[in-house]
């Protein structure tokens, strides 16, 4: 394209300067030409004077001799005899042929014969006997032709001055075109090739900054595509650690022998092979929050079918277990299988991080704008809970991948909520989720406020699913 705009503006800047600096130079030459003619006659008139009062010879050698051309021997005079029997004058050196002078004669006027070495000005003069008399004045080819060669110099110069400067131009249009063209073009080489950060500065012609912004904008389409095929594949192999929790500990009661060894170290080969895949995608951050009319799901109902799942190991591990704030239902903005996630990967939290026999329980408080979930156990606690909600980070825990609590945190960040984790009144972990109802995001005012749960309903019951310690 660069060659292609250079070479166009080589044409066109040669075709324009040709119709102009040749008709233009033809003119100064034509202008040279009278300027030279309009000086010689204007000298030749000088001896009319002269021949309007005498014809002789010897006074007409002396106005001749007088006068710079005729010094320099490029003025004649052809006086014709007036007289039978009288000769004819020729004062100076000839130089036009008999036909030219016989023509100037009959035709009255001045008239311009092309001698060897220039032009002869014939210009005819009357005389007081009626005879015409014609002064010829030698004009030379240089001084007919005199400025012509400096003209065509500088009309010569100007043009390709300004061929030049065209092909310079449409040479740094060419380079504004093509550099921003390349830069997309190795760009999407970049991107093809999988080097996902490869972007495009969004500067150049209008069209091809329209360009860059579209490649720019399906880049980040891409790279947030392939997170978040990545993490959908990370947050399916997390939800498979809930049926493997369930498996480990029913291979745990099989007591001894040959089957039972084989299934718990099928089960263990298991749990590492899904944690290499949770740990091998990569962080994204797909959409988890439910939209259109009548989309979200009934978090009571939620609480009460995990908890269904759940009791049974809570009593084979001789856990005590409260369930509080289900019985009627309660509306949240997340589609059912990101809840059922999220519960999943806070009671197996419960399941893998505390010993046997400690309690715990899950509250649900319905507010006017958020839901409030509160997962507390009798455990240890967390040391570290900034820590423990970074995803990935597992704390150096066996069988941790680190985004059990990233799960759950993205679900309530996309209705405009969060989660904290604190001191339970049991002693253990508290962890706070706050899934806002009003659908703003997080940093808006719901996302800064102090928020406090609402004070728990009078009369509300739990549910004890487990064996008295």
């Amino acid at each position: 394209m660069r060659w292609a705009l250079v070479k166009v503006s080589l044409a066109v800047t040669v075709m324009v300067v040709v119709a102009f600096a040749v008709p233009l130079g033809l003119v100064v030459k034509e202008m040279a030409r009278d300027r030279a003619f309009s000086n010689a006659e204007r000298r030749a008139s000088g001896l009319a004077p002269v021949l309007a009062i005498t014809t002789d010879r010897d006074e007409l050698d002396r106005a001749v001799a007088t006068t710079e051309d005729g010094a320099a021997g490029r003025l004649a005079v052809h006086v014709p005899a007036g007289e039978p029997g009288a000769t004819a004058l020729e004062i100076g050196t000839r130089r036009a042929g008999e036909e030219e002078l016989a023509t100037t004669r009959r035709l009255g006027r001045a008239s311009i014969a092309e001698v060897p070495g220039g032009f002869a000005l014939l210009q005819p003069t009357a005389l007081s006997s009626g005879e015409v008399a014609v002064v010829e004045l030698f004009v030379p080819e240089g001084e007919v032709s005199n400025g012509v060669a400096t003209a065509w110099l500088v009309l010569a110069g100007v043009g390709i001055a300004l061929i030049v400067g065209s092909v310079a131009v449409a040479d740094r249009l060419g380079v504004r075109m093509v550099r921003p063209a390349q830069r997309l073009a190795g760009a999407a080489h970049d991107l093809g090739e999988g080097r996902l950060g490869a972007r495009v500065p969004e500067e150049g012609p209008p069209e091809l900054k329209s360009a860059a912004v579209a490649f720019n904008s399906m880049a980040d389409q891409v790279v947030q595509l392939l997170a978040n095929e990545r993490e959908l594949a990370a947050d399916l192999s997390h939800r498979l650690r809930t049926p493997l929790t369930v498996l480990r500990l029913n291979a745990a009661s099989l007591g001894s022998g040959p089957a039972a060894e084989q299934t718990r170290a099928a089960v263990e080969q298991l749990e590492r092979e899904v944690d290499i895949i949770i740990r091998t995608a990569r962080d994204a951050k797909p959409q988890t929050q439910a939209t259109g009319p009548g989309s979200g799901c009934d978090a009571a109902e939620v609480v009460r079918e995990r908890m269904e799942f759940w009791s049974a190991l809570a009593e084979d591990e001789d856990r005590r277990v409260r369930v509080a704030g289900v019985e009627r239902p309660v509306r949240i903005p997340v589609a059912r299988p990101e809840l059922v996630a999220a519960l999943d990967a806070l009671l197996g939290n419960v399941f893998r991080h505390t010993p046997e026999g400690t309690a715990f329980s899950i509250d649900l408080h319905n507010g006017d704008d958020a839901v409030i979930v509160l997962v507390s156990d009798a455990g240890p606690g967390i040391a570290d809970p900034a820590a423990a909600l970074a995803r990935g980070n597992s704390g150096g825990r066996d069988g941790s991948t680190g985004l059990g609590l990233d799960i759950v945190r993205r679900m309530a960040e996309a209705t405009g909520g969060d989660v904290r984790i604190g001191h339970s009144v049991l002693g253990g972990t508290e962890v706070r989720v706050w899934i806002g109802l009003d659908g703003r995001r997080p940093g808006g005012t719901a996302g800064r406020r102090d928020r406090r749960p609402p004070r728990r309903r009078r009369g509300a019951t739990g549910t004890r699913r487990a064996a008295d310690a």
